[in-house]
């Protein structure tokens, strides 16, 4: 529901797997380790963070956000 309100439909999140890279990891998040990716479809840049249960074979998409410029710097992967 939030993705939708910010304007990233899941239809994006998937059509834009082959432009996606990896920025932050974190392999000892609470639950699974979870990766920050940074992806591109057509002009949108967003984030996605991502969960892996690797056990289940299976990614959990836990949020996906437009960056902006206040956090982020000019390239959209480096954090101020």
């Amino acid at each position: 529901m939030r993705l939708k309100a910010r304007g990233i439909l899941r239809e994006t999140i998937v059509s834009s797997l082959s432009e996606y890279e990896v920025i932050e990891e974190y392999p000892n998040d609470k639950y699974f380790p979870s990766y920050l990716i940074y992806s591109r479809y057509q002009d949108i840049v967003f984030h996605v963070l991502f969960a892996a249960d690797a056990e289940a074979g299976n990614v959990r998409v836990i949020t996906a956000y437009m960056p902006g410029s206040d956090e982020w710097k000019e390239d959209l992967k480096t954090r101020r």
